[in-house]
């Protein structure tokens, strides 16, 4: 390198998204916060408006997954009110997913986490409204991953379940096995949730065992605790222990928190 700018001014930027995005599949919340960190300050010196947008993104991301909540939104709002649909919409092809979509979800779930169902579900349906004129997969496959994720969080099984096999056919069709594997794993909580245990304790368990074989862990404390209440709802009590302890060890090894407090009052209901 002779010190001369690139011509493409995102290519830097697209590199450190790249090691975050690795660092959130294969969830370590410390990583992912430095890397967003790095990022946001290097777009605020900069000061241009997609970096800066992006990073907000991110960084809203990384807060609200390992447990800062109201930062979190802090971030997400910031995000939002830097879109430009004409100027970023095309970045999704980039950075794999519409931002102000991927944006808006997390918000959702941030706002659930605070107590606001309403506001969630206003953002997500915002959301998915733009992810299906987008006409992205990347955007679909995110969106209804995550619209059935703040389906289950709302109690809507029925919303949940159209969400997840509308996305496996859609994973299938593109050969997505990340999206399929997460959405099996949803699809499993959703068992669990409506009292088909034996069912939530073979879907959840071969979603996690995909997801593994990509080297992704996100959401594990998630899949981990509805497991758990499945397999005591069997009786088998030496699983159940097995997978909440397992829940408990991912939360305080990878610092993914955003489920915490469901993690703690299941293992409580296990003792």
């Amino acid at each position: 390198m002779l010190g001369e700018p690139p011509d493409d001014p995102l290519l830097f930027f697209s590199v450190l998204y790249g090691f975050w995005t690795a660092s959130y599949i294969a969830f370590n919340g410390d990583v992912m916060r430095e890397l967003a960190a790095r990022f946001l300050a290097l777009a605020g010196r900069q000061g241009a408006p997609i970096p800066l947008m992006i990073g907000h993104r991110i960084m809203g991301t990384s807060l609200l997954c390992t447990g800062e909540i109201a930062q979190a939104r802090v971030h997400q709002d910031e995000g939002i009110a830097l879109y430009n649909p004409a100027e970023h919409r095309p970045l999704a092809a980039r950075f794999g997913q519409d931002a102000r979509v991927v944006i808006w979800f997390y918000r959702a779930v941030a706002s659930w986490l605070l107590g606001d169902a309403d506001a969630a579900r206003a953002d997500a349906n915002q959301a998915f409204e733009d992810a299906r004129g987008i006409g992205q997969a990347g955007t679909l496959m995110f969106a209804l991953l995550h619209g059935s994720l703040i389906d289950i969080l709302c109690g809507d099984y029925a919303a949940t379940n159209a969400a997840t096999n509308e996305l496996a056919a859609l994973a299938e069709q593109k050969g997505a096995l990340f999206w399929k594997a997460l959405g099996m794993s949803i699809q499993g909580c959703t068992f669990a949730l409506t009292g088909k245990a034996a069912d939530a304790v073979e879907m959840i368990t071969s979603g996690i065992t995909a997801l593994r074989s990509t080297g992704a862990t996100l959401w594990a404390p998630a899949f981990l605790s509805h497991l758990t209440t499945a397999y005591a709802e069997l009786g088998q009590f030496d699983d159940a222990w097995r997978s909440i302890g397992e829940a408990m060890s991912a939360v305080k090894t990878t610092k993914e928190r955003w489920y915490e407090a469901e993690v703690n009052c299941i293992a409580e209901k296990s003792r």
